[in-house]
C-alpha cells in the first residue's frame, strides 16, 4: 500500500488508532494495568501507556534481548531507522543471530506500545527513553555516554573551534556546525580510523579502559600528555570540573558499532544434567508426597489440643518454631515450610480467643477424610498459588524487623509466576531429565533481566570512582558473585542477601520445595507434577537410556519450554483430578496390621489405617520413622491407654486382632501389671485427696520423702488429704512409681481423653496479586469495543459552531438547554447524527455519537453509535451537542 493510504503516525495515539482490534487486545492483555479502569478513548490509552509506573512495569516484563533493543533505541537518534538500530545491535559485522532475532524483539516492543512508528522512523516512548538513556546520575546499561552534541552543550564556542582545528577539520562560523563536523568525523569509520592511528599508545589504552563503560573519568587541572592528546581532539570531553567523558560516537567506533558488549538474542538452553528412568522419578516423587502428607498430619496432630501462642505482631516465635522443628525432627527452615504450607491450604489458623493460639481449622478434619491423592493435590495447589514464601523466614524486612513464620511480611507477589515458570521449564525437558539449577536460573534471568530496586536499569559505579580509575590507568573490573553450595534446609532459609535477585531466590526455593512436596523426584518433574500444571502428557515411547546418571541427552531431544497459558477454573479442576489419578496407584495402601516383637516394640511396615494409627499413638510411643515406623510400649504409654478408658482385656484383644505375630509374653505381662496397679489409688478434689483400700500403701506414701512437696496428711485410715491440686498430686504419685487414677465427685474413674481444639471456620489466606489480573477474552472484547467507540466520538469531525468557542481535544461540548433541545428536534427530522457530551448518574462524563429518533418528556431516544444500540438519555444530563461534519 502507498504511504498516502496510511500516513506515518505523528503520535503514539495515532499509532494505536491504526491497529486492528486483535492488536489492541494483545496490548491490553500484556499490560493489564492499562485497562484498570477502561480508557475512554485511544488518546487516554496512549497517555496511560506513557506514564512512568506503567512503562517501568512493561520494561520489567521484557526478556533480555528485547530490553537490549530498547536500550539501543534509547541511545539512537530520535527517530531512528531500522538500519541504525540493526547497526547498534549487530555491529558493523552484522551478527547473523542478532539480525535474525531483531525483528521479533522490535515486534514485541511495538506490541507493548513501547515503540511506535514505521521502520524508517522508530520512536521509543518518551518515558522509556528517559529511563534508559545515559546520564551522569543514571548511567546507561550499554555503558555509553552522552553524544558529542550533549557533551558540548555548555562548552564555549572558542574551545569547540580549537577542538575542531586540532582534529584536522576546517573551522566553521558557528558552534552548531562545528559540533556537526566533529560528529561527522567520529561516525565516519575510515576517517576515524586514520585519526586514531596517530594517537599515542598510552592514549589508546585510556580509550580501551573506557570503551565498554563506565564512560566517565577524572582528570587533574594539569592532565597527563596521554589525556591531553585526547582532550585536544574531542575524544574525551569535559562535563564538569575535573570530570571527562568518552563521547558516544567515539565509543561506538571503538566497539565496531555495537551498543552492547554481548548481545543475547537467544535464551540460554536448559539442558538435562542427569537422567533417570521415568518410573523411578514417579516412584520417588510419590514417596515424597506420602512423606509430605505424613508430615502435615504430624504437625497438625502436635497442635491438635491448641498450638503455640500468636505473637503480638503476628506469627510464631523463634522458640515455638524450634519446638515444632524438634517435634517433627526437621531443620527449622523445613519446618517453617510445612507450617506455611498448612496455613496456605487453610488447615491451620489462629483461634481468635483472648489468649490467641494457632490450632487446626474445621477444614483439617474434612481434609483427613479425603483420599490420600486428593489430600496431596490440595497441598500442591495451595503451594503453587501461594504468595507467602517460607524462604524469607528468619530474614528482616525493610524496617529491620524479623520475619517470622505465619507472620506478616512474607508475601512475595512474584512467587506463583516463578513457580509455574520453573515447572514449565522442567516440563520442557525429556521425561526423567533433571536440569542443573544454575541453567534454570540463567534462563529466568534472561526472561526477566535483573533490574535495580527502583525499576530502572542497574546503576554502574559513581562517576568519581570511575574517573579516578581512568585517570590513573586502573583497569575497570566487573564485580564478582560468590556462589555457595548449601543443603536443602539452608536453601530454604536463604534470606534477602547475596548477589541473587528475588526471582533467582524464588526459583531456588521452588526447586527445593517441589522436591520436598513430591512434585519432582530426583530433580525431574513427575507425571503428577506435569498434570498439575497442565503440561502436555509425556511421550513414554522407548528410547536409548543414558549409561550413567551424569550422562546428558542430545539437545535435539528437548521439547519447547514456552510459558504455559494460565488455566481456567474448569481446566485447573481437570488438571487436579488428573494429578490425583496418576498419583493414587503410586501411594502405598494403608495397612491394618503391625508386627509385635518381644522387645516391647511394634513395627508398622507401612502406613496404617487411621483407626489403628490413632489407637497405637495412645498405646505406644513412636521410636523411629522411615519406611517402617517403630512403636515402643512403656508403662507410661499403657497407663495412657488405660486413662483413656480402655481396659486390659480391650488392649489384649486389640493387639491380638491387629498383629500378624503372636502377642509376646513380655507385652502381655506389661499390660496386666500396669492394669493391676492402675486405679488402686484414687485421687479427687478436696483441694485433693488420695484414697486406697489398702492402708499399708498409704503408709508407704506418707513415709516416702518424695511426698513432702505434696503436703499430705491422713484424714482416715484409707484417705489422705493434700494441699496440691489433683493434677499435681497425680503427677507426683506417678513420679513415685504408683499408678493412681482420677475420680469424679461421685467416685467414678475419670476417663481422660485428648480434647481436640479447633478454630472457628477460617478461609485460606488470599494470594497478594502481582499487579492487576490478566483480563479474560470477554473483558478484552468489551474494552476494545468501548475504547473504539469512545475514540470515534472524540475524533468525529464536527461542524464549526457560531455560538461556541473551539473545544480542546477531549473536552465535552457545552450548549444551553434550549439549543440542545432545538438541535435534537432538528436531527430527528433530518436523520442526522450528533456529537453529545453526557454525564451519567455516577458523575462519569463521556462523549457519544447518536442519531436521535424521538424527543419527548425530557428524554431523547437515539441510536447510540458508541454502544451500537438504541438508548434513552435524560436531556438534563446532556452537557452539549454539536453537529457532525458532512464527511
Amino acid at each position: 500500500m502507498s504511504t498516502e493510504d496510511h500516513p506515518a503516525p505523528r503520535s503514539l495515539a495515532e499509532a494505536l488508532r491504526a491497529r486492528d482490534d486483535a492488536s489492541l487486545a494483545a496490548l491490553l492483555r500484556s499490560r493489564p494495568d492499562l485497562i484498570t479502569p477502561v480508557p475512554t478513548d485511544l488518546t487516554q490509552l496512549a497517555t496511560r501507556a506513557g506514564t512512568r509506573a506503567s512503562v517501568v512495569r512493561a520494561l520489567e516484563r521484557l526478556d533480555r534481548f528485547a530490553l537490549q533493543t530498547a536500550e539501543a533505541l534509547a541511545v539512537a537518534g530520535d527517530p531512528a531507522s531500522y538500519d541504525e538500530l540493526l547497526g547498534l545491535m549487530a555491529g558493523d559485522a552484522r551478527d547473523p543471530e542478532v539480525s535474525a532475532a531483531l525483528p521479533a524483539a522490535l515486534a514485541a516492543l511495538r506490541e507493548q506500545a513501547l515503540v511506535w512508528g514505521a521502520d524508517d522512523r522508530l520512536r521509543l516512548v518518551r518515558t522509556a527513553r528517559e529511563l534508559l538513556a545515559p546520564s551522569p546520575q543514571h548511567p546507561s546499561p550499554t555503558g555509553l555516554g552522552p553524544s558529542v552534541r550533549e557533551a558540548t552543550a555548555g562548552m564555549s564556542p572558542g574551545r569547540i573551534q580549537e577542538i575542531v582545528a586540532t582534529a584536522g577539520l576546517p573551522s566553521t562560523h558557528d558552534s552548531v556546525s562545528a559540533v556537526e563536523a566533529l560528529t561527522s568525523l567520529f561516525t565516519h569509520r575510515r576517517r576515524m580510523k586514520k585519526l586514531l592511528s596517530e594517537a599515542p599508545a598510552e592514549s589508546l589504552d585510556v580509550l580501551e579502559r573506557l570503551v565498554w563503560g563506565p564512560p566517565y573519568g577524572q582528570v587533574t587541572h594539569d592532565p597527563a600528555p596521554r589525556l591531553r592528546w585526547l582532550l585536544d581532539r574531542g575524544l574525551l570531553l569535559p562535563t564538569a570540573p575535573g570530570t571527562v567523558v568518552l563521547p558516544r560516537e567515539v565509543a561506538l567506533h571503538l566497539r565496531a558499532g555495537r551498543a552492547h558488549r554481548t548481545p543475547e538474542p537467544l535464551p540460554p538452553a536448559v539442558e538435562p544434567a542427569a537422567t533417570h528412568p521415568p518410573q523411578v522419578v514417579d516412584a520417588t516423587a510419590a514417596g515424597q508426597a506420602y512423606t509430605a502428607l505424613a508430615t502435615v498430619e504430624e504437625l497438625l496432630k502436635e497442635w491438635d489440643e491448641g498450638g503455640p501462642a500468636v505473637l503480638r505482631a503476628g506469627g510464631l516465635s523463634v522458640r515455638d518454631l524450634k519446638r515444632t522443628a524438634v517435634a517433627l525432627d526437621l531443620p527449622e527452615p523445613v519446618a517453617a515450610f510445612w507450617v506455611e504450607l498448612a496455613y496456605a491450604a487453610g488447615l491451620i489458623a489462629s483461634d481468635g480467643e483472648a489468649d490467641e493460639r494457632y490450632a487446626p481449622t474445621p477444614a483439617y478434619d474434612e481434609w483427613l477424610e479425603r483420599p490420600a491423592a486428593e489430600r496431596w493435590v490440595q497441598l500442591a495447589e495451595a503451594w503453587l498459588a501461594a504468595t507467602r514464601t517460607s524462604g524469607v523466614v528468619g530474614g528482616r524486612d525493610a524496617k529491620e524487623r524479623a520475619l517470622s513464620a505465619l507472620g506478616p511480611g512474607l508475601d512475595r507477589s512474584a512467587a506463583p509466576e516463578v513457580r509455574h515458570r520453573v515447572l514449565a521449564l522442567l516440563a520442557g525437558l525429556p521425561e526423567g531429565a533433571a536440569p542443573d539449577a544454575e541453567a534454570v536460573l540463567a534462563r529466568l534471568r534472561w526472561e526477566r533481566p535483573l533490574r535495580g530496586p527502583q525499576g530502572t536499569p542497574t546503576a554502574q559505579s559513581t562517576p568519581g570512582t570511575q574517573g579516578t580509575q581512568a585517570a590513573h590507568g586502573a583497569q575497570n573490573t566487573p564485580g564478582t558473585t560468590q556462589t555457595t553450595q548449601t543443603t536443602q534446609a539452608s536453601q530454604l532459609s536463604q534470606a534477602s542477601q547475596g548477589a541473587d535477585d528475588l526471582r533467582s531466590r524464588l526459583a531456588r526455593w521452588t526447586l527445593t520445595e517441589a522436591e520436598l512436596l513430591g512434585v519432582t523426584g530426583r530433580g525431574a518433574l513427575s507425571a503428577q507434577g506435569r498434570a498439575l500444571i497442565g503440561a502436555p502428557a509425556a511421550d513414554r515411547r522407548p528410547r536409548k537410556e543414558p549409561e550413567g546418571p551424569g550422562d546428558k541427552l542430545p539437545v535435539h531431544h528437548h521439547r519447547t519450554s514456552a510459558p504455559l497459558a494460565p488455566l481456567s477454573p474448569p481446566e485447573q479442576a481437570a488438571a487436579a483430578a488428573a494429578a490425583a489419578r496418576l498419583l493414587a496407584p503410586l501411594l502405598p495402601e494403608p495397612l491394618d496390621h503391625v508386627l509385635l516383637q518381644a522387645d516391647l516394640t511394634a513395627v508398622a511396615p507401612g502406613p496404617l489405617r487411621r483407626p489403628l494409627a490413632e489407637v497405637l499413638d495412645v498405646l505406644a510411643d513412636v521410636e523411629s520413622k522411615g519406611g517402617a515406623t517403630v512403636y515402643r510400649f512403656t508403662p507410661a504409654s499403657v497407663r495412657r491407654a488405660l486413662d483413656a478408658g480402655r481396659s486390659a482385656s480391650d488392649l489384649h484383644a486389640f493387639l491380638a486382632e491387629h498383629s500378624r505375630t503372636p502377642v509376646p509374653q513380655p507385652l502381655a505381662y506389661l499390660i496386666d501389671d500396669v492394669a493391676r496397679r492402675h486405679g488402686h489409688l484414687r485421687v479427687g478434689a478436696a483441694s485433693s485427696y488420695v484414697r486406697c483400700d489398702d492402708d499399708t500403701v498409704l503408709n508407704e506414701i506418707l513415709a516416702d520423702k518424695r511426698a513432702g512437696a505434696l503436703r499430705l496428711r491422713r484424714l482416715a485410715p484409707t484417705v489422705l488429704a493434700a494441699q496440691a491440686d489433683p493434677g499435681t498430686l497425680l503427677e507426683g504419685l506417678r513420679a513415685m512409681g504408683y499408678a493412681p487414677a482420677a475420680e469424679s465427685a461421685e467416685g467414678d474413674v475419670l476417663i481422660t481423653r485428648a480434647h481436640a481444639h479447633r478454630t472457628p471456620p477460617r478461609t485460606a489466606p488470599e494470594p497478594v496479586p502481582d499487579g492487576p489480573p490478566v483480563p479474560d477474552a470477554t473483558l478484552l472484547t468489551a474494552a476494545v469495543r468501548a475504547i473504539r467507540a469512545g475514540d470515534l466520538a472524540s475524533t468525529a469531525p464536527r461542524k464549526p459552531s457560531q455560538s461556541a468557542a473551539p473545544l480542546a481535544p477531549g473536552e465535552l461540548p457545552r450548549t444551553s438547554s434550549a439549543e440542545t433541545l432545538a438541535t435534537m428536534q432538528a436531527a430527528v427530522l433530518t436523520g442526522e447524527a450528533l456529537w453529545i457530551g453526557y454525564v451519567n448518574a455516577e458523575g462519569a462524563a463521556s462523549q457519544r455519537v447518536v442519531a436521535p429518533v424521538r424527543v419527548e418528556g425530557g428524554f431523547v431516544t437515539a441510536y447510540d453509535h458508541t454502544a451500537d444500540e438504541v438508548r434513552t438519555y435524560p436531556l438534563h444530563r446532556i452537557t452539549g451537542v454539536a453537529e457532525l461534519a458532512d464527511d
